[in-house]
């Protein structure tokens, strides 16, 4: 199960009496460890625990809401502490980044798997919107590539992610998790062709 919070929405469901709401995502995986552990609010006859792990999202750029890295990382602590088992982080497009918040993870004791999250850029809106909507950085090198030659920008993210993740990979990361939002293909023919 991958427990994160979501994004905020403008609508707030009214609570039946004696009910609690999961203000952070840190709150959904210790209900989560209770669920795995067959630890219900109500007795439940027969109950017997559940074979699952669950995952985390972390932010190698730091979550729009947290002041700084530290604190964010900080966060990331406690959902692992509740008894998250990995981290998927947010996509980003710059390797040594992702690298430089392992190194802070660890250093902070988090010692879990951290696998990072790689998102094939396949449209010049993305761009924008990628930065706007998921707040990442995207590289200049990267922008610059796109916007000289836009009707090649598929074949630009392509080769982009595909480098990413062959760094990655030789660098020793547990796996590679693919944002693929409307397309599998690219993401698959990269996984082919690493193999």
């Amino acid at each position: 199960v991958l427990a994160i919070r979501g994004d905020e929405s403008n609508y707030s469901k009214v609570l039946s009496s004696g009910r609690t709401r999961n203000i952070y995502a840190s709150d959904l995986v210790k209900q989560l460890v209770d669920l795995r552990e067959a630890k219900f609010l109500d007795d439940i006859a027969n109950s017997e625990p559940i074979n699952f792990c669950i995952g985390v999202g972390g932010y190698p750029e730091k979550h729009v809401e947290a002041p700084n890295l530290k604190t964010d990382i900080a966060n990331l602590k406690k959902k692992v502490e509740a008894g998250a088992d990995y981290v998927v982080t947010q996509m980003f497009f710059d390797n040594p980044a992702f690298h430089r918040y392992v190194e802070r993870c660890r250093d902070a004791g988090i010692t879990v798997p951290i696998i990072p999250g790689i998102k094939l850029i396949d449209g010049v809106r993305q761009l924008n919107s990628l930065a706007k909507h998921f707040h990442v950085t995207i590289p200049d090198d990267l922008v610059d590539e796109i916007m000289e030659s836009p009707k090649n920008v598929k074949e630009i993210g392509r080769a982009w992610g595909k480098k990413q993740v062959e760094e990655l990979v030789n660098a020793g990361v547990p796996c590679v998790h693919f944002y693929v939002m409307n397309d599998a293909t690219p993401s698959v023919e990269i996984i082919q062709e690493l193999s």
